[in-house]
């Protein structure tokens, strides 16, 4: 089978030899789907985000608009003392009968470092920060702004499409700090992809996952494996969870090993989380998927 027809059919819903359960589930879903405004619950599941988002952010700014409207602003929201501070940069609203979007974008600012280290010191952790956060600014801003310019460019009379994007703070820790960019697109169907953005404070660098680790150390191999571990638990535990692992009917499907470049973040015990977006690694039903690596997985190779 050539390689884009196995792309087109690993983004399916009906996988082979689910259960029937699973398949009756998935269909039911998906017949809903076609029956409901896909606005509102979307809606919905986003002001959830943002609840949840509240405790460690703040309020963001809503602007009111009528139809279609690009408003800017500069509400700062401190989150790490004099280190870094989000704000929302700007908003683009937009509604009518068959289109939504809702696209907030953040920006983040650093600030100057305390004095409790030295000068030297202190300037180059200014200078990385302020690096770091022009990269990362950069990067959301491009995101962004592709999205609303292909929603723009698809508005119609015909069919239906949202598009929403928000961003919430997941680590504030001492030594790191994480933004995560959370964005969804509906036509007929979803997807969601999670983004994230991590700084070491004591560096002012942004963080790669090779960072964590000592030099030449082979972190991938035993993540991996943790991760297919965690696979293979979770499958046997609920039937309605499913993964590409063992899956002997198209193994080229199957999750082989994480790269530098896949997802991940460090939560507010220090342990590293794996992040893979719909499709990635399971069937889209499952959306997005996270895996908690222990410690002792990669204890005696970590920093």
């Amino acid at each position: 089978m050539e390689k884009n027809g196995m792309d087109e059919l690993k983004k399916r819903y009906e996988i082979p030899r689910m259960s029937e359960r699973q398949v009756n589930d998935m269909k039911e879903k998906m017949e809903k789907a076609k029956r409901e405004n896909k606005r509102n619950r979307r809606k919905t599941y986003f002001v959830r985000i943002g609840t949840a988002a509240a405790a460690a952010i703040a309020a963001f700014i809503i602007l009111p608009n009528t139809s279609a409207s690009v408003a800017y602003a500069m509400e700062k929201i401190p989150l790490l003392g004099n280190l870094i501070e989000v704000v929302t940069f700007r908003n683009y609203e937009y509604e009518s009968d068959r289109n939504m979007a809702d696209v907030e974008v953040p920006k983040l600012v650093p600030e100057a470092v305390s004095d409790t280290e030295t000068d030297s010191e202190n300037s180059e952790v200014s200078e990385n920060l302020k690096k770091s956060t022009d990269e990362i600014n950069a990067e959301i801003e491009a995101l962004t702004d592709k999205w609303v310019t292909e929603f723009e460019k698809n508005i119609s009379d015909e069919g239906y499409q949202d598009i929403l994007i928000k961003h919430e703070v997941i680590n504030t820790t001492q030594d790191y700090f994480t933004l995560k960019l959370i964005c969804y697109q509906g036509a007929g169907s979803g997807a969601e992809w999670h983004y994230f953005y991590t700084i070491d404070l004591n560096t002012g660098e942004r963080l790669q996952l090779k960072d964590l680790f000592t030099e030449g150390a082979d972190y991938i191999t035993p993540i991996s494996e943790n991760i297919k571990s965690q696979m293979r638990e979770q499958m046997a535990a609920d039937e309605n969870v499913m993964y590409w692992v063992d899956y002997t009917e198209v193994p080229e499907w199957n999750f082989e090993k994480i790269t530098d470049d896949t997802a991940f973040y460090v939560d507010a015990e220090g342990q590293i989380v794996i992040s893979f977006n719909e499709g990635d690694v399971a069937p889209m039903y499952m959306g997005v998927v996270e895996f908690t690596i222990p410690d002792d997985v990669t204890a005696d190779i970590r920093k």
